[in-house]
């Protein structure tokens, strides 16, 4: 059988926000790549003096995109930058420009946000919550539209223990239309200090927007074609387009590349609680998957008023991953993908205390950070661990409340739709987190960080220099 999606894509036009973000770049590039789509639409901003043209030209010297251009030389031709700012009125986007989209476009893929977890709650809400508003706003106007999918989050609603495939308006301390209200009528201090009150139960302004922008879906919606996706902490690829692909260290990644290089020791985890992670070339999958059934559930229908599907995507149930086990592994793979910058042997003890976390962190971080920073200042080289631990120990702050918390997810609407595919379509569009190899999966992603964010050699010659160096570490203790 025929893949159905490549089928639903052919000769599409699509809009896309969030394109030069982690996540983005990867639906770009599956879309270029895997389906006929005629034309990708990105909003993008210029950027410290580069134009929002020149900053997709820097994609033809991306290793995201190598094979790609390798199979389609003049791929990069189908996408057309969209000048626009998630943070602007109206979206930064020129008359000309929306009308452009109004009358092409037919798939919406709204990527778009800032994920600082400690994001001032202005510009946060500006970006997830009234961006949001303002895309729906122009998607009503689009007379082509058959899909709009809004790429949440699965911790949009951490503040309870299971979270259901519905929404939660109970959650919020005040509705979403109020909280713009105020954000329009108030400065930006005045407005932040706020915050707190208005964020109720929410850690922090990030899942406290997006809970607001899914609000905003199931209120101003209306009839159109419209699913939310809401992933959980998005990893390096598993698969497509290479193995291991990632450019950030968000969420609980950038706890296992400290823990590689040997700089964090001791961190805030509940180790049975479970780990959501999911690879990003999955999460590209599911979402042109995602987009496509919402288009067949919505034909005929466009006049009539129904609830948005949501599809939550985690660790499945029937395969998960608890913080321990994503922990042995990252440690199992010490020697097999090391660092040339490790800075002591690799090794990590945990507690559920934040309080103990902080005493113990005295021992294992702090006095060792001042006793390294002495003996690189004799040697005239400039100090820094210390400076790495308060932003090591700052990242902790804020992650611990999902590290040491229980959470719980129904994934009925995304098995559903796994389960609707072709074969083809399950071999082409992969996402199914129940065949997921985590030990492979999480080593890829290990390799991966060494080549791409720490941009070491990924020759033997350069592992062999680094497993070296952690045996070295091993006899000091």
């Amino acid at each position: 059988m025929d893949s159905q999606i490549k089928k639903f894509y052919k000769n599409k036009t699509i809009f896309l926000t969030g394109g030069s973000g982690f996540l983005g770049k990867v639906v770009i590039e599956k879309v270029l790549r895997a389906t006929d789509a005629s034309r990708i639409y990105v909003m993008i901003r210029s950027k410290r003096g580069i134009s929002s043209q020149d900053r997709i030209d820097g994609w033809k010297t991306d290793s995201l995109f190598g094979e790609l251009l390798k199979i389609k030389p003049q791929a990069l031709e189908r996408v057309v930058p969209i000048s626009g700012d998630c943070e602007e009125p109206d979206l930064g986007i020129s008359a000309e420009d929306r009308k452009l989209l109004k009358n092409e476009v037919q798939v919406v893929i709204h990527c778009a946000a800032t994920v600082n977890f400690v994001e001032p709650l202005h510009k946060a809400l500006d970006i997830n919550t009234r961006a949001t508003q303002l895309m729906l706003q122009l998607a009503k106007e689009m007379s082509r539209l058959e899909g709009f999918v809004h790429v949440s989050t699965a911790f949009s609603n951490c503040v309870i223990k299971h979270i259901s495939e519905r929404f939660y308006p109970d959650n919020l301390v005040v509705d979403a239309d109020k909280v713009l209200k105020m954000r329009k009528e108030s400065d930006n201090t005045v407005f932040d200090g706020k915050a707190s009150a208005l964020m109720g139960k929410f850690p922090n302004t990030y899942t406290f927007t997006k809970a607001l922008a899914e609000q905003i879906i199931q209120t101003e919606s209306g009839d159109l074609p419209v699913c939310i996706f809401r992933p959980g902490s998005i990893g390096g690829t598993s698969k497509e387009p290479l193995s291991g692909w990632i450019d950030n260290l968000y969420g609980p990644f950038g706890l296992f590349y400290e823990v590689k290089a040997g700089v964090l020791r001791i961190a805030p985890i509940n180790d049975k609680a479970l780990n959501h992670i999911v690879p990003v070339d999955y999460c590209a999958n599911i979402i042109l998957a995602c987009v496509m059934q919402t288009a067949k559930e919505s034909t005929g229908q466009r006049q009539i008023s129904t609830p948005s599907t949501i599809y939550n995507y985690v660790a499945h149930e029937s395969n998960p991953l608890t913080n321990k086990t994503s922990i042995d592994i990252t440690l199992k793979h010490r020697y097999t993908c090391p660092l040339e910058q490790t800075v002591w042997y690799p090794f990590l003890h945990t507690t559920s205390f934040h309080w103990l976390f902080k005493i113990i962190a005295i021992f294992y971080h702090i006095i060792p950070g001042y006793a390294i920073d002495l003996v690189l200042q004799l040697r005239g080289e400039k100090p820094r661990m210390i400076k790495l631990y308060k932003k090591v120990h700052k990242a902790m702050d804020v992650l611990s409340y999902f590290s040491t918390k229980f959470l719980t997810f129904e994934t009925t609407n995304t098995d559903r739709l796994w389960e609707s595919l072709s074969t083809a379509d399950k071999e082409q569009f992969d996402f199914s987190m129940k065949q997921l190899d985590w030990n492979d999966y999480l080593q890829r992603t290990l390799v991966g960080m060494r080549v791409h964010i720490a941009h070491e050699d990924p020759s033997e010659q350069s592992i062999e220099r680094a497993r070296e160096r952690v045996k070295r570490y091993v006899c000091n203790l």
